[in-house]
């Protein structure tokens, strides 16, 4: 591997040799690229040799396009393009693989008069074929322009195999671009089983009948960087792609929850493009509830039939960095929003500082209406794939535990009352890390203070503004908060 102050170093022979096959056998770009040191990145050298063919005339540039090999074929190549087809499966084709790809690469030169080029990196043989057929339908100068564009993705993934930008200095920007409300359903993904049973919640799994998934997909990278300074789109992938990179992707996924597709999207996507450094998944589950069935003089529930639920949605977010040939997950975390709760009485709010700014009486047994955000992290992310289905943390068991302590607590606090749920996840799941809360207060204002024969009142929304309150409950408060239980339990006996 060489480093830019390395390159820039070399004299024109040595740099010539050095970056000469990263065009297919065409040394002249190398040679003439030395004229336009210092190179201060990986894209900043991409883009000065990208642009010496840029600036050649046509002739010049078919050249370079006939230059390189037919894919599929078995005839001599340079040793790069060897191992870009071998990668790519080219090399095991069967014999009548073979035959299919000869015949259609001749069809493709018949054609347009040069060979079909694609940056094979990250595909595959069917991949191939299919972008092969549908590209035999453009028109000439399409599918010369294209030509090109593939030859720079090449000689940019080629850059990559040789150079490190490792201990550089890279000017820290915010730069990402990706694809948001990507929905994908599937029926029939494979049934969540074998989850850890908890007394709080009833939930054993899911069966996974209808699956649905938002997934909002953002990516990163210096490669990225010409598109937004000079305009050039050589490297970028469309996020119409994105859109359907992702959907497809949900089909080949042999999992059972959501989490574990979007690390699976995720090592799918920086595996194929290899300039991608960073990208972050958000996915979003739609969720499906299964309707009553009367089958057989007995009411059931359907095996066919789904009603989309309305109520809190269940979230999980990745983002996944590379660094060189290693894939590395940077933050995973699941969580629970818009959980709405209600507890009509055994609530109160005493003890607050009273002054001139105070308006707000006290209550010893109010109605308590909270919104909640929960969010949830593993010590080992791989829990959160559910290939141990019992490592493995739903949120319907979030949601029942939140629920549970709701009615158990004489609540002081909605800062008490988060306190205590995040302790009792920790406790029934010492997998986890962490359990982050976002709340907010939206208990409702009271309109009738007395009913003639009831202890019912009548309530109205509150008016805005509304409180909230923002906790982490960690390992250490859990354990805490179970030896004063047990400590507690321990005296009662005696």
């Amino acid at each position: 591997m060489f480093t830019m102050d390395d390159l820039n170093q070399m004299d024109t022979q040595t740099l010539t040799d050095t970056l000469g096959s990263i065009f297919e056998h065409s040394s002249w770009i190398a040679e003439r690229s030395a004229a336009l040191r210092p190179f201060s990145s990986l894209s900043d050298l991409h883009r000065k040799m990208t642009g010496i063919v840029k600036a050649a005339d046509r002739e010049t540039q078919l050249d370079l396009i006939k230059k390189h090999p037919r894919l599929g074929t078995k005839k001599t190549m340079s040793n790069d393009s060897v191992r870009e087809q071998q990668n790519a499966g080219l090399s095991k084709l069967e014999q009548q693989e073979y035959e299919e790809f000869l015949k259609l690469n001749e069809h493709y030169y018949d054609r347009f008069g040069f060979p079909f080029i694609l940056a094979v990196k990250g595909k595959t043989k069917q991949d191939i074929h299919q972008a092969l057929l549908a590209r035999l339908e453009s028109e000439r100068e399409t599918e010369f322009q294209q030509a090109l564009i593939e030859i720079y993705r090449i000689a940019r993934f080629r850059l990559a195999d040789i150079i490190t930008e490792k201990g550089e200095t890279q000017m820290k920007r915010t730069m990402s671009y990706g694809k948001g409300n990507v929905f994908a359903y599937r029926t029939f993904l494979k049934p969540l089983t074998g989850v850890k049973q908890i007394p709080e919640s009833s939930f054993a799994g899911r069966s996974n009948t209808v699956v649905g998934v938002d997934v909002t997909c953002e990516i990163g990278g210096e490669a990225f960087l010409p598109s937004f300074t000079d305009g050039d789109n050589t490297l970028v992938v469309a996020t119409d792609s994105m859109k359907n990179f992702i959907q497809r992707h949900l089909a080949s996924y042999e999992g059972t929850t959501t989490e574990g597709f979007l690390h699976y999207v995720a090592h799918r996507f920086l595996d194929t493009y290899s300039h991608m450094d960073k990208i972050t998944l958000t996915g979003e589950d739609i969720p499906f509830e299964a309707m009553p069935a009367y089958e057989e003089k007995e009411l059931s529930t359907s095996r066919l039939v789904f009603r989309r639920s309305r109520n809190e949605r269940s979230r999980s977010v990745l983002k996944a960095e590379r660094t060189e040939d290693t894939i590395t997950i940077k933050e995973q975390y699941s969580e629970i929003m818009d959980l709405q709760l209600v507890k009509v009485s055994g609530n109160s709010f005493v003890g607050f500082i009273r002054d001139e700014y105070t308006t707000l009486p006290e209550d010893g047994n109010r109605p308590l209406f909270v919104y909640l955000n929960i969010s949830w992290q593993y010590e080992n992310t791989n829990d959160a794939y559910a290939s141990d289905p019992a490592r493995y943390v739903a949120a319907e068991q979030v949601r029942d535990l939140a629920s549970t302590v709701f009615h158990e607590l004489e609540t002081p606090s909605i800062q008490n009352l988060i306190y205590h749920i995040g302790c009792r996840i920790l406790m029934r799941f010492p997998q986890l890390t962490d359990v982050s809360f976002q709340s907010q207060n939206h208990t409702w204002d009271t309109v009738v203070e007395e009913i003639p024969g009831s202890k019912g009142k009548v309530y109205t929304e509150p008016r805005p503004p509304f409180g909230f309150q923002r906790f982490t409950v960690t390992r250490e408060d859990a354990e805490k908060e179970k030896q004063k239980n047990d400590e507690a339990i321990g005296t009662l006996k005696a």
